[in-house]
């Protein structure tokens, strides 16, 4: 499968959309579907922050499409959902994302997964015990699952994350099994991100939930950045943040219009990459990480290793760091992602971390205890 062109999952070949039109966000829409050439009049879902998924419902049906977030005008994927389409709810999800398993948990529907891929990374107590008790199946790495073993499992939809020229799913599409393609962390902002739960509520049954769901994190997110603003407004200077650390010889920041961007802007800070057009990951090197970011003032990253964080492991690992503002000053952040759930909490409780960035760009204000993340102790 070719992630650039739009995709119709086989099965659903008859009622493949000839056309569609979308008059605007909050408004009417019609679809032109079948050998028939039948038009359907239907009623646009509207989505208030998310740009990458249109919802249209056309009576007992559903038209959702997820746009191409890598090529603007293009369309993922299409699917239709109800009547002679794939029925909902989902009983039995495979779920390949740790933040999608969360979600699933905040909504009550826990019980829809019936199988997971990269176990190891879940930080999901619950559903670890359903593992164990054989309630829900390991199906092995995301990148080369156990097809055999899920198909076994008879799922409704196989849940997982679309990548930019990944050259397709392999022997997993070729089993007919739906794949819900979640390119949710492709948004441009938080609140963008968090809103997919409505759709992913809608395909499990938990409407209303996700709804309610996404109201409170709404709230509580506009909330804290309206306050953040009133805050910084006697300030000279907005303090930078830099995220991320080398991977082998690579760095990978976040573009400037992605949700961490956004995040760090509405928690009162500067982004070194803010002028970056791109939503996904930038691989840069170190020198071209310090030409840009070296004058950090706060520094964050994930953890996730064995042995005690200190700034001497930190310069063991490259002698570059101590070039960061943020490390020469002390001020540097992590979290440890195996023994706290941020890969599982953040994507959908964007507020949350919004308070985490603001409490490490201004430690002055007193927002309270970080969540997630541990300031790095001084060295001797």
């Amino acid at each position: 499968m070719n992630l650039r062109r739009a995709v119709i999952i086989p099965w659903l070949a008859a009622f493949a959309v000839l056309a569609f039109f979308a008059s605007c966000r909050n408004g009417s829409s019609s679809a032109t579907v079948g050998n028939s050439g039948d038009t359907l009049r239907g009623d646009t879902i509207a989505m208030r922050y998310a740009r990458h998924i249109t919802m249209v419902r056309y009576g007992d049906r559903l038209l959702v499409e997820l746009l191409d977030p890598w090529h603007p005008g293009r369309v993922l994927r299409r699917y239709w959902f109800g009547r002679q389409g794939i029925q909902l709810p989902l009983r039995r999800c495979v779920v390949f994302n740790t933040a999608h398993a969360s979600l699933l948990g905040m909504l009550g529907a826990t019980d829809r997964i019936a199988g997971v891929a990269d176990r190891k990374y879940m930080q999901l107590p619950s559903l670890q015990q359903r593992v164990e008790k054989g309630l829900v199946a390991d199906c092995g790495d995301s990148m080369s699952p156990d097809v055999e073993l899920m198909a076994g499992l008879q799922p409704d939809a196989v849940w997982l994350s679309p990548f930019e020229n990944s050259g397709g799913y392999g022997r997993l599409e070729q089993l007919g099994i739906p794949i819900i393609e979640c390119a949710d962390y492709m948004e441009t902002s938080p609140l963008g991100r968090a809103e997919w739960m409505r759709f992913y509520g809608l395909l499990v049954g938990r409407q209303a939930e996700a709804d309610s769901l996404f109201s409170v994190v709404e709230h509580a997110y506009l909330s804290l950045r309206d306050s953040i603003a009133r805050l910084a407004r006697g300030e000279a200077r907005r303090p930078s943040m830099l995220t991320e650390r080398l991977t082998g010889s690579t760095w990978y920041v976040a573009g400037g219009r992605s949700t961490v961007g956004r995040l760090i802007a509405d928690a009162g800070g500067r982004y070194p990459w803010a002028a970056d057009d791109h939503s996904g990951s930038l691989p840069l090197s170190l020198e071209a990480v310090l030409d840009v970011a070296a004058d950090a003032d706060v520094w964050a990253f994930n953890d996730s290793h064995r042995p005690p964080l200190t700034y001497t492991r930190l310069r063991a690992e490259h002698a570059g760091y101590a070039q960061i503002e943020a490390f020469r000053r002390q001020n540097v952040y992590f979290v440890n992602s195996m023994q706290v759930p941020y890969f599982e909490e953040v994507a959908f409780r964007p507020d949350w971390l919004l308070r985490d960035y603001a409490i490490m760009l201004h430690p002055q204000w007193a927002l309270g205890r970080l969540r997630y993340f541990v300031k790095l102790s001084p060295s001797p």
